[in-house]
């Protein structure tokens, strides 16, 4: 890798970080090509990146922004995995963690905030970002759906009685 390839990674990195609302930090040691696919597959598909970069370039890209803390993590053959969603891309990692003993997660950080292990853990268990909006959107519809339904119920039991009145005529 010539000077002008890194310095293209490293702008690629720092825009990264600065776009980025979680960055975990993972360390994978033999993961096979097929495994490695999966996990990147998995990580697009939940609108999450992961991507193995040199400690050194990692470093230089971390340097003055908010993520600079976890600049201790990058030791040995680690790779980062970073997501807009918080949760997207904790939860991949977690889940994909649990598939094999060959990956391993370091830590992590999120905004400001620096996370280990157990952090990146219960970040994974909360629910993503469309979750949220699907539970807040139900919450939001359940009063006026019932209000509806309030209102429309005298008006059905008219209906109904009225309907009984006239199956009791014809019979």
């Amino acid at each position: 890798m010539d000077r002008s390839q890194k310095a293209d990674l490293v702008a690629e990195l720092k825009s990264v970080f600065s776009e980025t609302s979680v960055v975990v930090v993972t360390r994978n040691l033999g993961l096979s090509v097929a495994q490695s696919t999966d996990l990147r597959l998995k990580m697009r598909d939940a609108g999450a990146q992961f991507k193995v970069a040199k400690n050194r370039l990692a470093l230089i890209a971390l340097d003055g922004s908010r993520y600079q803390p976890i600049g201790d993590l990058l030791k040995g053959p680690t790779a980062l995995a970073t997501s807009i969603d918080p949760v997207a891309a904790a939860k991949v990692a977690v889940d994909f963690a649990k598939t094999t003993d060959k990956f391993e997660i370091v830590g992590g950080a999120m905004g400001d905030t620096v996370l280990d292990v157990n952090g990146i853990k219960a970040l994974a268990e909360l629910p993503s970002l469309d979750e949220m909006r699907g539970t807040l959107i139900g919450l939001i519809q359940a009063p006026a759906t019932k209000i509806a339904r309030t209102v429309a119920e005298p008006g059905a039991q008219l209906a109904r009685i009225f309907q009984a009145y006239a199956s009791k005529e014809a019979a």
